[in-house]
């Protein structure tokens, strides 16, 4: 198997993963608030990961400290604030627009930071993929109708996932900057770490000004879930397609997220699909094959 096929099942399974989180936001919104959430996913993973990695870290505790500075960087955009944001649009707009929008929007924000901070070049077929690809969230957004689009306006919820695709961006670059001599679990470990102990103070804070958690066994699924799934899994196999295939052109399967989210509203929320909806899943797969053509054809 080649690396560029390799990169790209990696990039798959982590966004099949990470669709899932999209539906958790929303559904357990009024069991949970934002930020215990996102700690006690965290948390979880971080748990899970120091039973993986731990070995390792003793023998590189100088080599964290000499790179102190670009794992806090790390921890803070992928996260403390990209997922945070998240949980708190899951309170005010769908799970169908936090995919919709997050997708479109961190491809392009990578795109623009990857050409302007690692000087990655774009070959013109990438960039007719990734307009393709955009079309195809816009269609989807608009219901396949040029005046739905027209009418479209971001509300409060759709600016916090606006803002959280800009975040994740960053985190893309970090990935693709990544210091020598750390391993996957080290380095997941590492920053989950870090983004798990500055999350903790908000939480008390949280706790103290809302009515906290109401346990059931949606919310403790929904935690195991995106703790080891959603975490763990998925940003092994991301990072891993960033390593294969450079933070922009991975940046671009983001946009199959909608499309498994849609499936699984259908398989767990009883919704249906309409021919708008395999319409747009045709122009993102058009998209992606555009923006992929001249490694696969290399």
């Amino acid at each position: 198997m080649s690396q560029s096929t390799r990169g790209i099942l990696f990039a798959i399974i982590a966004c099949l993963l990470w669709s899932g989180n999209f539906i958790v936001a929303r559904a357990i919104f009024p069991f949970i608030p934002p930020v215990t959430l996102a700690f006690l996913r965290w948390i979880t993973a971080t748990l899970m990961l120091w039973l993986v990695g731990r070995k390792h870290l003793s023998l590189q505790r100088k080599l964290i400290w000499q790179h102190k500075w670009y794992f806090l960087g790390a921890s803070i955009t992928g996260v403390v604030v990209f997922n945070t944001l998240l949980y708190v649009a899951g309170h005010y707009t769908s799970a169908v627009n936090m995919a919709l929008i997050g997708t479109t929007s961190s491809p392009v924000f990578t795109f623009i930071i990857a050409a302007w901070l690692l000087h990655e070049k774009i070959p013109w077929i990438r960039l007719l993929g990734l307009a393709v690809c955009i079309a195809g969230i816009g269609f989807l957004v608009s219901k396949g109708s040029w005046e739905n689009l027209q009418q479209l306006q971001f509300g409060t919820g759709d600016l916090w996932v606006l803002l959280a695709g800009l975040i994740f961006a960053f985190y893309n670059i970090f990935v693709r900057r990544k210091p020598a001599g750390f391993n996957a679990a080290s380095f997941l470990f590492i920053t989950f770490s870090i983004g798990t102990t500055i999350l903790f103070p908000a939480m008390l804070i949280e706790q103290s000004l809302t009515p906290g958690i109401v346990w059931n066994w949606q919310v403790a699924g929904s935690i195991l879930y995106i703790g080891a799934g959603a975490s763990v899994a998925a940003f092994f196999c991301w990072n891993a397609a960033i390593g294969l295939l450079g933070a922009a052109r991975t940046s671009i399967f983001g946009n199959l997220i909608p499309l498994f989210s849609s499936i699984e509203a259908v398989l767990l929320l009883n919704e249906k699909l309409y021919a708008y909806h395999w319409q747009g899943m045709i122009l993102l797969a058009v998209g992606l094959l555009l923006a992929n053509w001249r490694i696969r054809a290399r």
